[in-house]
């Protein structure tokens, strides 16, 4: 029987290797047990429970005793070598089928199920499927996935390619191109050594880095609504659990089902089903959650003050009791573990908890939120405050009223970041992050359920949660050297919020501050706190912001940098920026996911980049703001705490020409547009 084209591809690679001498293994040789049962144990790339089988496999090993799985898929059709999602920055995987398929087809499946056709079809996306199958299986972090093709020519003989992609735990399994190769020569004992140090150079560029922030987040509160959803639908749920509740369920079973060294997550078969009140499936996840908390190094009293508000909601009975021989709990916890999990298990430096808080509090109005308390900062606004306040290594950093801790996950990336660029040493580095995460953040926050899901949101970091402290952030008269102080205060406490920045700002002897606060605390709202202020720490830069709280705040806010420990004098010029314009298009949360709320639609990064760069003194890149277009202006304030805002210092003229016309014309038709389609959503 003659051979397909896709085996005569196979035949050239395999003989290439073999001239090469590199040992390899076809699709039923052993390699060893760790990749054997990898592929056996993931979903197959057909969708099934099947086994996987990677046309040809190697294992290269350096002189370091690095040891990297390689896995080649071969396909005989032109144009079969590799396929991107359309957007063309990605390798396709699984997808989604947008409809039913038609009656009578060989595999029939509904709108919505997965579909498996690009990793069957093209070369490097199934050899990039047999790579996160090892990974799954936890026995190496790094994967060389290669496809290969072949096509026949007017000549009759075989034309054949090659991709070859790196997928590593470290790129959070982003492929990254290798190089462009004509053959496999690269992977020759010789050359395996200058491979290595080649994969080590592939990591993640900001931009990617982003891209990837992004798509996590969205895929994480789709996950969580979905758990929301069913939590709402069930009757017995509907009005039984508090909002609180919920988030001290989700919480609790995020717990019960993360990672850690010397601890085994929950299994679905821990399940026992057992109808009793002293061991039953909640007795499962609450002596987990303990368990847990004790290997992340949180104190005793720290432990029980959280078991403390998790235990009685697991104790509903309604929670443990089966159904039909299952209990709810148990069902939940699988739903966590397949859908919320993974997406906190990267090396990704996000506010999680933070997404967790606000997918709920789409759903019910969070309690003491009546005032707009509870109100969590968006990521990109906590790590350009941090910027702003001059977050390095060496920085102290702390928050008083710090919410899902969204500014101390923010700082400790960029001090985290800082350090790997400046400390060389590997063992240094090591001792500096571990120095960051224990003794250089500090957060405060009073609300018990807010405090849970910050030290969740730190312990995911890396622990980082041994300075978060559930108090009255007044009372807090310890020892920290702060020299970083980030801040979202709840704005219906006195001054607006600005008594926790008098406060706070009152025990420090040196640093920066970045306040983002309801804007009119600048303008009168804020003192005598604001006068204070002034008397020991000067006022920088006035921030005029967009609605970023879009659909879940109405007020009008404003970024406030100061320079502690350094009286604000009369003649010392303040930056006021009107940045209104972030280059951001918002829609009302309540009615968006986060991925539709937020649309960069005019050169937004490089806009904060450029406000970054005015306010700590440095060449911008950009000009989108300036004092020429009246974006930005130079002025003096009194000592009074009450002119700090942009309008105050707006200087208004009563010469109109055509542009100023032109001007309030496009403003009005804008807002009248938006005005519209809000109405529309």
């Amino acid at each position: 029987m003659a051979k397909s084209v896709e085996e005569k591809v196979e035949e050239i690679f395999k003989k290439q290797l073999d001239s090469f001498k590199v040992k390899h293994y076809t699709k039923t040789e052993s390699i060893n047990p760790s990749i054997d049962n990898a592929l056996k144990n993931s979903v197959s790339k057909s969708g099934g429970s099947g086994n996987n089988y990677p046309d040809i496999r190697v294992l290269i090993e350096t002189s370091s005793m690095r040891r990297i799985p390689v896995m080649i898929e071969a396909k005989g059709t032109k144009d079969r070598l590799i396929k991107y999602t359309k957007a063309g920055n990605e390798i396709e995987l699984v997808t989604k089928w947008a409809s039913d398929s038609k009656a009578g087809a060989q595999n029939p499946h509904k709108a919505g199920d997965d579909n498996f056709s690009t990793i069957m079809n093209y070369a490097v996306n199934g050899a990039v499927h047999y790579a996160n199958a090892i990974l799954d299986g936890k026995g190496y972090d790094e994967v060389i996935a290669i496809g290969v093709n072949g096509y026949t020519v007017a000549d009759g003989s075989v034309q054949v390619e090659l991709e070859a992609f790196y997928v590593s735990e470290k790129n959070s399994r982003i492929p990254k191109k290798i190089a462009a190769y004509k053959d496999l020569s690269f992977l020759k004992k010789a050359n395996v050594d200058k491979l290595a140090e080649e994969l080590d150079k592939l990591v993640l560029s900001d931009k990617e880095k982003e891209a990837l922030a992004k798509k996590v987040e969205a895929t994480l509160e789709e996950k969580i609504k979905a758990i929301h959803q069913s939590l709402y639908d069930n009757e017995k749920f509907k009005n039984y659990l508090t909002t609180n509740e919920k988030l001290y369920l989700f919480t609790g079973l995020i717990m019960a089902g993360l990672s850690t060294e010397g601890l085994a997550p929950i299994v679905m078969t821990d399940f026992k089903g057992n109808i009793d009140k002293e061991d039953n499936d909640s007795t499962v996840i609450t002596k987990r959650i303990k368990a847990f908390l004790k290997k992340k190094k949180c104190g005793e009293d720290k432990v029980n003050m959280i078991a403390g508000l998790l235990t009685p909601v697991f104790e509903k009975e309604a929670l443990w009791k089966p159904i039909n021989g299952e209990s709810p709990v148990k069902s939940l916890y699988k739903q966590v573990k397949d859908d919320i999990i993974p997406c906190l298990e990267s090396n990704l430096h996000l506010d999680f908890t933070g997404k967790i808080f606000n997918s709920l509090n789409d759903w019910v109005s969070i309690e003491n939120d009546q005032q707009n308390d509870v109100v969590l900062t968006p990521r990109y606004i906590t790590t350009f405050m941090a910027h702003l306040a001059r977050t390095n290594k060496d920085s102290f950093v702390w928050d008083k009223a710090m919410g899902s801790a969204g500014f101390l996950v923010a700082a400790m990336d960029i001090m985290i970041k800082d350090a790997q660029e400046k400390i060389k040493d590997s063992d240094e580095l090591e001792q500096k992050i571990k120095s960051i995460k224990e003794k250089q953040l500090l957060g405060i926050e009073i609300l018990g359920n807010i405090y849970i899901l910050a030290v969740l949101n730190m312990i995911l970091m890396g622990d980082g949660s041994s300075n978060m402290i559930n108090d009255d952030s007044f009372k807090y008269d310890g020892d920290f050297p702060a020299t970083v102080f980030l801040l979202n205060p709840p704005y219906s406490a006195p001054g607006k919020g600005f008594c926790f920045v008098d406060k706070a700002l009152s025990q420090m002897t040196k640093g920066y501050a970045a306040i983002l606060i309801q804007e009119n605390a600048g303008s009168g709202n804020g003192t005598p706190y604001t006068t204070n202020v002034l008397k020991n720490n000067t006022l920088l830069a006035s921030i005029h912001m967009a609605d970023i709280f879009c659909g879940k705040s109405a007020v009008q806010t404003a970024i406030y940098v100061f320079q502690v420990s350094k009286p604000h004098e009369e003649d010392d010029i303040v930056t006021f920026i009107d940045f209104s314009n972030d280059g951001y298009s918002r829609l009302s949360r309540k009615k968006s996911t986060q991925d539709v709320n937020l649309k960069n639609t005019d050169n937004a990064v490089e806009r904060y980049a450029e406000v970054e760069a005015i306010i700590l003194g440095k060449k911008p890149k950009t000009s989108y703001y300036s004092e020429s277009n009246g974006t930005i202006i130079k002025d003096t304030i009194g000592l009074t705490g009450d002119d700090w805002t942009f309008a105050q210092h707006k200087k208004i003229s009563d010469k109109a020409d055509e542009n100023d016309y032109k001007k309030v014309v496009g403003e009005y038709l804008n807002w009248k547009l938006s005005k519209r389609i809000n109405e529309r959503m």
